[in-house]
Order: structure tokens, then C-alpha cells, then sequence
């Protein structure tokens, strides 16, 4: 089926993923108006050069800063009235070895950026702006971009997996308690994007060239998910399906039962 929302906000969408999706959104035909958020002016400026004001438009935002969030989803809502569906990929990795604290210590700074672009900032753009996304009494999305390291860690990037693996958790929670509210029941989704090693500059930056699935295999593979005629929850490639993708399935049985155990005691202390 066609990608079912028409004006779509995706942040770090001057690089890898981000810039591919994009990208994918705005040639797959299906009259996709994309808000393009990123920091590198030069490559926002291209794609506006590229697919025209009509079909894209760019906003050089850093979403590491919390405290301007605020004001700036306020700003893209009004601007964008009909905006319903969100991406919210941006994020980066870096390698650390906490048995060589000093080099840990070193970079503390960066270690807070880690946390804070990709689990703190998608949380709270998430929370500003699903009042605009539930009041539109129309389908609309969430959608983050979390990692198959979300799934299973490596000891290279712990603190990549952790933060990833919270993003996780956080979309399973969200999903429930917008399908359980009745003004938000089958109108507000939650997708996950869960992408193996992709080939982008997230290894490239670490100097670990071609590492992983191709890009243009990851998006044909993750755009064939999010038109399918199923709706489906977690898009991942069948690579990582097929190697991890099962490994929380017993978690997400579990997860329901106590979910449906904390309702009836929730229910009969009324």
C-alpha cells in the first residue's frame, strides 16, 4: 500500500539513514511533503536544490538541544499543520573501553551527547509533539530509529547499545499506552526502524569502512515494511530478523502477561 502519511518530519536527515529515507520518501510516488531536519546546512540546501520547496522543506536544527525543543516543535506544528508522522532517527556512536578509564573520562562530554541525542532528545520530541499528532482525529506515527544493538549489545560501543536499547523499551511502553487511551486507540502509531550495521557514516566516522547491510538494500528492505499491507510494528531487514530478531520474543510474551496482570490489579483496587 502507499506510505499511509503525507507530511513527515525526519531529523538527522543530512546523513545515512536519515538522508536515504528521505529521499526514498520523496521518489516512491506516493506525494510525501518531507520537513527535513539536520546541522549541515550545505547538504539540507542540496536536497531542497534537488526535490524543490514544493515537495521538501529544510530546517538546520540541533536536536541535542533539549532546551530549545520546546519553542521549536511549537514553531514546526504551527508551520506545518498538517504534519503526522515524526521520525526521529538522528543519532551517532562511538566506541568506548571503560577499562582504559581515563580515555572514558576524556570524552564524558561526548559520552552525555551519546544519551542525549539518541534517547533524551526522541523522548522529548516524542512527548511535544504527540498533543499536535493525537489532536489531529486522523492516523498518525511515532516512528523511531533504535538499532539491532538494541536487541543484543556489543563491548565495543556500550553506551551506543544502551541508549539504543532504551529507545527500545520506551517503544514498546509508548505503544501500549496510546493503543490502551481511547483518544489515541488505532489514530497515533508506534513504529520501530530496527537497522542491523548499516553501511553510513555512523562506521565510517569510527573508521570502519563498508561495515554491514548496504544502504540501499536496508531502505528497499525497510520501505517494503512500512507500505506493507500488514502493519507492522518493528521494521527490520531479514537479516537481522533472521539472526536476532526472535530474541525478545519470549520477553514480549512476558511483557503482555504482566501488562494484563497490572490492569486487573489496577481495575480492582478501584
Amino acid at each position: 500500500m502507499p506510505f499511509p502519511y503525507k507530511t513527515v518530519l525526519v531529523t538527522g536527515a543530512t546523513s545515512g539513514i536519515g538522508q536515504a529515507l528521505v529521499e526514498r520518501m520523496l521518489t516512491a510516488g506516493d506525494n510525501i511533503f518531507v520537513i527535513a531536519v539536520g546541522r549541515r546546512q550545505d547538504r539540507l540546501d542540496a536536497l531542497l536544490s534537488k526535490f524543490g520547496p514544493e515537495k521538501v522543506a529544510i530546517e538546520n536544527y540541533d536536536v541535542s538541544d533539549l532546551a530549545g525543543l520546546p519553542a521549536w516543535t511549537a514553531r514546526i506544528t504551527k508551520t506545518y499543520p498538517a504534519l503526522d508522522c515524526v521520525v526521529l532517527n538522528a543519532g551517532f556512536q562511538q566506541s568506548l573501553d571503560f577499562t582504559q578509564p581515563q580515555s572514558v573520562i576524556d570524552i564524558l562530554p561526548d559520552v552525555t551527547s551519546e544519551i542525549t541525542v539518541n534517547y533524551l532528545s526522541p523522548v522529548h520530541a516524542a512527548t511535544l509533539f504527540l498533543p499536535h499528532l493525537s489532536g489531529l482525529k486522523k492516523p498518525a506515527a511515532v516512528v523511531f530509529v533504535t538499532s539491532g544493538l538494541a536487541l543484543v549489545p556489543v563491548t565495543r560501543c556500550p553506551n551506543y547499545c544502551a541508549s539504543k536499547a532504551a529507545l527500545h523499551s520506551l517503544a514498546w511502553t509508548l505503544r501500549t499506552q496510546l493503543q490502551d487511551n481511547e483518544a489515541t486507540r488505532d489514530l497515533v502509531r508506534v513504529i520501530e526502524i530496527i537497522p542491523p550495521a548499516v553501511q553510513t557514516e555512523l562506521h565510517t566516522r569510527q573508521g570502519q569502512n563498508k561495515v554491514g547491510l548496504p544502504l540501499d538494500q536496508f531502505i528497499d528492505e525497510t520501505w517494503a515494511g512500512l507500505t506493507a499491507d500488514e502493519l507492522i510494528d518493528e521494521v527490520m531487514p531479514k537479516i537481522l530478523r533472521d539472526s536476532t530478531g526472535h530474541v525478545e520474543d519470549a520477553k514480549r510474551e512476558q511483557y503482555k502477561r504482566l501488562g494484563e496482570m497490572m490492569k486487573k490489579l489496577m481495575a480492582a483496587s478501584k
